[in-house]
């Protein structure tokens, strides 16, 4: 019997056999380098939708299932809700709309709105109260009567067919079981598509993926005189890399944004040739950022001044920074032919228009040049202009109550540098939390859902969908 088929019988006998969690039901075999054992493990929840990741598009799901009329389980692996917006201290909203409408609109315009009144971001999303933000994230998920639970992650599943049967959790007190009718993956990387065994494809034809940043927050800033100096946050960039203060030459530093009482939350440093999906490369990942903003430090009060003579680092974000990692193959792949012609979908579900921002792959000039070219004049829309989300690359290819909302979703890299945003996740995943549901309810299987009976509830929901 294979592993998989090891944690099936295990998880199965665990419902009605009353041994003890944890118990080892065989004695362990190493083979060519590999450990072989089983253990019996407790099913502990039983639901109608389990989402797997409380990000943007976990709490979307969340709450669309729930306001469906499902049972929901919601598994985060990290502390609290929200994912780059939150832990990784990504600082800033993009675009919710086209320059017209709220394309994000529904969950996402809804809890724009409860940020604003509680004073968690400006009116241009351009700086967070983090602790703000997490609590709103906190309050709508209470509100919504979903069952969830933090540092909770998703090891393993039990697929059987082309259905996943269980979830396996790991947690504070051990590991356990979900059984739940279907199954949405928001982790951002995928792991549960992979973990069901859906193909994959990550970075590009290479292999290789954007840098991620590790955020960071920063006091001391005299705004008011920073503003006087006119200067970017690049404005001496190629000086300092001349004199040699940055080990590594990233010229792309989006900056800091301004919050209150001097405080400054900056987008800034690349950390190159990171896999966030490997943790080796993410441990070297977090020592490089850490340490760079040591120099950072130098090259604002040094060499930018203006008002950040005095600035000084409060503290880095508990998460890396990730923009890209594992795209699941899904029963359509959204390419770039689609974003350049504004596609038109039957099945869509929402639609966006954030530009390609794909952040250059290495550290030399040509390939800022590039991300300069791409995301300022070569892909980037006009008002009003924007692109449609079809349903069909939320459902993971050949597993039949599985759907992926999230970062990770079925496009190629191009498309995955504008749909990664929060508000394009927030409209991904109101969408599969109602097609979970409309699952749940029936017979399990995502495509089996209607889509025209979808499309009302998304718009009943308060979800731009002017083509449906």
């Amino acid at each position: 019997m294979d592993r998989r088929g090891f944690l099936k019988g295990a998880a199965v006998a665990a419902m009605g056999s009353g041994i003890p969690f944890g118990v080892r039901a065989e004695t362990p075999a190493v083979r060519n380098g590999q450990v072989t054992y089983s253990r019996t493990f407790p099913v502990k929840i039983e639901t109608d939708v389990m989402v797997c990741g409380g990000g943007p598009a976990g709490v979307a799901a969340a709450v669309a299932a729930r306001a469906a009329g499902a049972r929901v389980f919601l598994a985060e692996a990290f502390t609290c809700f929200g994912g780059m917006g939150t832990a990784a201290r990504v600082p800033v909203y993009m675009q919710f709309g086209d320059g017209i409408r709220p394309l994000a609109a529904g969950f996402g315009t809804r809890f724009r709105e409860r940020l604003l009144k509680a004073g968690a971001i400006s009116s241009n999303y351009g700086s967070f109260d983090f602790e703000a933000v997490k609590r709103e994230y906190d309050a709508v998920m209470v509100e919504s009567g979903a069952d969830f639970l933090f540092h909770t992650k998703v090891i393993d599943v039990i697929r059987e067919g082309d259905a996943i049967q269980y979830a396996i959790c790991a947690s504070q007190s051990g590991i356990w079981a979900v059984k739940a009718k279907v199954y949405v993956d928001a982790t951002g990387n995928g792991d549960v598509a992979v973990q069901s065994g859906v193909s994959f494809e990550k970075g590009d034809s290479m292999g290789k993926m954007m840098p991620a940043s590790l955020l960071s927050s920063w006091i001391g800033i005299d705004w008011d005189q920073w503003r006087k100096g006119r200067l970017s946050f690049n404005a001496e960039i190629d000086r300092a890399l001349v004199d040699g203060v940055f080990k590594v030459p990233d010229r792309h530093m989006t900056g800091i944004f301004k919050s209150a009482n001097g405080l400054g939350n900056a987008n800034i440093g690349h950390v190159y040739d990171l896999d966030g999906t490997d943790e080796r490369s993410l441990t070297k990942g977090y020592l490089r950022g850490r340490e760079s903003m040591q120099e950072y430090q130098r090259y604002f009060s040094e060499y930018l001044k203006h008002g950040l003579e005095n600035i000084r680092l409060i503290e880095t974000g508990a998460l890396m920074g990730v923009r890209e990692t594992r795209r699941i193959t899904g029963d359509y792949v959204m390419t770039l032919d689609d974003y350049v012609k504004r596609a038109v979908f039957p099945d869509e579900i929402g639609r966006y228009a954030y530009p390609i921002d794909i952040h250059p792959l290495t550290a030399d000039k040509a390939a800022y040049a590039q991300h300069r070219e791409e995301f300022d004049r070569l892909y980037k829309y006009q008002k009003g202009e924007s692109y449609g989300i079809p349903y069909r690359i939320l459902c993971a290819k050949d597993v039949k109550n599985l759907l992926v909302a999230g970062r990770c979703v079925s496009t190629d890299q191009k498309v995955q540098a504008s749909i990664r945003v929060m508000p394009a996740c927030y409209i991904m995943g109101q969408a599969a939390g109602f097609a979970a549901a409309m699952a749940a309810d029936g017979t399990g299987d995502i495509r089996r859902v209607r889509v025209p009976e979808l499309q009302k509830k998304l718009k009943d929901f308060g979800a731009y969908l002017p083509n449906a």
